[in-house]
């Protein structure tokens, strides 16, 4: 994908699309998923806005003509480069300062969202759901494989939030500090993960793996230098 000729001005950029959800109480992990979703607690989060979707190659490549960071590795693969289809092999470190450059040009406070928003965003306010949709993954949701990278954004069904490929296309990075043994100290309002470690949550499935098996609760977590073609991120807005 070309960007040489993108300007990165505050009224020219693409920006990623956000929705409003509403914070409040839900139960965060599972009982019945692996040893470092348990146990099964209450959590509470704020509002926010979160990415419609993940960010995708079109809206990160204002951030790379900008001069912010280098081009991930498979930025000219062509099984990578669609424009709609979500950024891969992009470092945590990169996530946090695209969500920075977003402060700096179009004002208010960006940012990963913490794994504890996110899955209260990826659950659409369905308790206990199997997927983001409730029971099942919707039909014709994630193509048919097999597959050579992820597919362009926006092409399935919307959650209970209005979120759409949320735990499908790629993992997506959050801000918290990995600890397997992180639901036994945390806290309830707000939730953060530990103040260090060697890993990054991410959460979700992605075009590499059987997303049928990724329930909304399930864990992940990859060094945050790493670079990877199934890790992409989506970010939040803060609400005032």
């Amino acid at each position: 994908m070309a960007v040489a000729t993108l300007s990165a001005g505050r009224h020219s950029i693409i920006a990623p699309s956000t929705l409003f959800v509403p914070g409040g109480r839900f139960v965060m992990g599972s009982e019945d998923g692996r040893p470092d979703e348990r146990p099964a607690h209450e959590a509470q989060v704020r509002p926010l806005r979160m990415g419609r979707t993940p960010v995708t190659n079109m809206e990160y490549a204002w951030f790379l003509a900008a001069g912010r960071a280098p081009e991930p590795p498979w930025w000219k693969d062509p099984c990578f480069w669609d424009p709609g289809q979500p950024v891969v092999g992009v470092t945590w470190f990169e996530a946090m300062a695209y969500a920075y450059w977003l402060c700096e040009t179009l004002g208010g406070h960006w940012r990963l969202p913490t794994e504890a928003e996110w899955e209260h965003v990826a659950r659409g306010g369905l308790e206990g759901a199997a997927t983001p949709w409730g029971r099942e993954v919707p039909r014709g949701e994630v193509p048919e494989p097999p597959l050579s990278g992820p597919w362009p954004v926006g092409r399935g069904t919307t959650n209970g939030y209005g979120l759409l490929d949320i735990g499908t296309a790629v993992h997506e990075w959050c801000y918290d500090w990995f600890a397997p043994d992180a639901y036994r100290t945390t806290r309830r309002y707000d939730p953060r993960g530990p103040e260090k470690g060697d890993k990054r949550v991410s959460r979700g499935g992605s075009w590499r793996r059987h997303v049928r098996e990724v329930p909304p609760s399930t864990r992940g977590a990859l060094a945050p230098q790493t670079r990877a073609a199934d890790y992409g991120f989506r970010v939040v807005r803060e609400v005032p």
